[in-house]
């Protein structure tokens, strides 16, 4: 998994609209999908049984909705760092994420405005794989103010 890892979180007011996030390829294991599950306490047998799966139409085990908002999140505050505070996060699943498959996450800033003391960030992002967008949506974030 390759993503940037920046020391310190980035400065609000070098945030720009249309600033683009470095990627992140996410590969996808039926270990990642079923520990996701495991861990949302999401025991649908669709996320760690193949052949319920099959049986329900999927060509697969597939990634529950609670392990992509993670993804997002991580994906978001890989980005812009520890200082980061996300406020909201608004997703829409498309299609399946199953395993041995890659989900690669882009996002580009939509909006940034400041608030008190904080500098707000709006990204839209997407994650897409084999069978096309799995994820879209958007993401808000805080940032302190310079």
């Amino acid at each position: 998994m390759s993503t940037r890892h920046p020391p310190a979180s980035l400065r609000w007011s070098e945030i720009r609209e249309g600033d683009e996030l470095p990627p992140f390829d996410l590969p996808l294991t039926a270990s990642v999908i079923v520990a996701g599950a495991i861990a949302s306490r999401d025991f649908m047998p669709v996320h760690h049984d193949r052949s319920f799966a099959n049986a329900q139409g999927a060509p697969d085990i597939f990634m529950n909705i609670l392990t992509t908002n993670g993804y997002v999140a991580r994906f978001i505050t890989d980005w812009a760092g520890p200082e980061a505070m996300l406020e909201k996060i608004s997703i829409r699943l498309g299609a399946p994420a199953c395993p041995d498959d890659t989900m690669h996450f882009t996002g580009t800033v939509i909006s940034t405005a400041r608030r008190d003391d904080v500098g707000v960030v709006e990204v839209e992002l997407r994650g897409v794989n084999r069978f096309g967008p799995h994820v879209t949506g958007t993401a808000v974030l805080t940032l302190p103010a310079d």
